[in-house]
């Protein structure tokens, strides 16, 4: 991951917006629940800060609790799964996977072509139920584009190099650390 700058919160918000309209009508739209985990992330420590991904910063992205759009399969359970571990449960899912989860196999289709768009991260997870159980306690973890994530890595499409650009919110050397550092929760500060 690089860092590009530190950002206020009013640009963050406002890019959020234009890309993902809470008004946009569709019958999936969850772009309400995006913008209210901005404002979550918006209370911790560390401020905000644009960032560029490589293919390997989103594969280790966090995604919180996730039942597939009201589907019939779980995609992330309550303990999390990073997104690595979410488009495998899809691929080796198939067919079936995709007949029980109408809705959700719907949004991976259609973004597989979407643009690049800006990923919205924090560094630990937001106050909230569906975050309350992660069993990783920091690192990169989302915000706002779990579909999007997911869309982008079964179409082959996530670049290796620094080139996806993102919003990261909170202390960026959390998500800096080294592969098998991050934080549980269990261990003293």
């Amino acid at each position: 991951m690089e860092i590009v700058t530190a950002v206020a919160y009013a640009e963050v918000h406002d890019a959020y917006l234009r890309d993902h309209p809470v008004e946009r009508a569709h019958e999936a739209n969850t772009n309400v629940y995006g913008e209210e985990n901005l404002e979550r992330a918006d209370k911790m420590a560390g401020g905000w800060w644009r960032v560029r991904l490589t293919r390997a910063d989103v594969l280790g992205v966090v995604l919180p609790w996730h039942l597939s759009e009201g589907g019939e399969l779980e995609l992330v359970p309550r303990t999390g799964l990073t997104v690595a571990g979410a488009a495998e449960r899809v691929r080796s899912g198939g067919a079936a996977w995709t007949a029980a989860n109408p809705a959700c196999a719907a949004k991976l289709r259609l973004l597989r072509r979407a643009p690049f768009t800006p990923l919205y991260l924090c560094t630990v997870p937001v106050d909230h139920p569906d975050y309350a159980e992660l069993a990783v306690r920091s690192g990169l973890v989302h915000l706002d584009g779990l579909h999007r994530m997911l869309a982008w890595e079964l179409a082959g499409r996530l670049p290796e190099a620094a080139e996806l650009d993102g919003y990261l919110a909170g202390d960026p050397r959390v998500a800096a650390r080294p592969a098998g550092t991050a934080r549980t929760g269990d261990e003293s500060a």
